[in-house]
């Protein structure tokens, strides 16, 4: 098999799994892993794929601190479905929380609630879409504003959070990597959505595919302190089948069950 043939089967590979060893790889192509380290660095240095501990996965693991439009421009479809099967779990005289981000906010645009609701939002943007209904009693958390995201962090919002009790947390997370857990590219960020989290009794993850496999700089939480997760269906059947394994409720957005 020549050098060619080796980095396309990789890549063939990594498309298919998302992630492959290099031991695995060694074995499948019967060359040696030095022949494979040298393979993926070449392909790393290509921007082909993103070297990691004894394997390579499909994309740069670490993300970046996108400002809120540009992230609004984003896999735009992905985030209204599932920003509209976030809006069905809502029920009557609702307490919920509304973190930040670019799918809660299209979680925001999808709501049309018809009963009493109360809302508790870090969000600017989630409150400006809020606004209208005169059924949803909105309460806009102080503090701090994050111009990258439109959103309130910081020590004074936590303090407010710790009065409240919520049925539901709608969380929007920059990564999502299940052995690290959880997390966002600001650590003022992940620690008002820890505060949230422990004033609320589910915890509701909304996430495009894109976010999975990927860490932000700080750390919110561990996977087994969430219970349901909403992304879209490009989401990996391998992958799927490790949430559910963990006992997390997963829910595919593909918008078959539109209202």
């Amino acid at each position: 098999m020549t050098k060619e043939e080796r980095h396309t089967a990789i890549l063939d590979s990594l498309l298919k799994q998302g992630s492959v060893l290099v031991t695995d790889l060694a074995s499948r192509l019967e060359v040696s892993s030095v022949t494979i380290r040298k393979d993926l660095t070449d392909l790393e240095k290509e921007g082909k794929l993103y070297r990691s501990h004894g394997k390579a996965i499909i994309i740069n693991p670490f993300t970046n601190n996108r400002t809120v439009s540009e992230k609004e421009m984003l896999n735009t479809e992905e985030k209204r479905l599932i920003g509209l099967e976030a809006s069905k779990l809502i029920t009557p005289d609702d307490s919920i929380v509304l973190a930040s981000g670019t799918t809660i906010h299209a979680m925001a645009r999808n709501m049309r609630p018809e009963n009493r609701l109360t809302v508790v939002t870090a969000s600017l943007q989630v409150a400006e879409v809020l606004a209208p209904y005169e059924n949803v009693e909105l309460i806009q958390l102080g503090g701090n504003v994050r111009h990258t995201s439109l959103s309130v962090v910081g020590k004074y919002a936590e303090m407010i959070l710790a009065g409240f009790s919520f049925s539901k947390l709608y969380l929007g997370v920059d990564g999502i990597d299940l052995d690290f857990g959880l997390s966002t590219t600001d650590m003022r960020e992940a620690e008002i959505n820890r505060a949230m989290m422990k004033s609320a009794q589910k915890i509701i993850v909304l996430a495009d595919s894109t976010k999975f496999g990927r860490r932000g700089f700080a750390k919110i939480c561990n996977m087994e302190d969430i219970d349901i997760i909403i992304t879209d269906n490009r989401l990996p059947q391998p992958t799927r089948d490790q949430i559910e394994a963990m006992g997390i409720e997963l829910i595919i957005a593909d918008g078959d069950n539109q209202n």
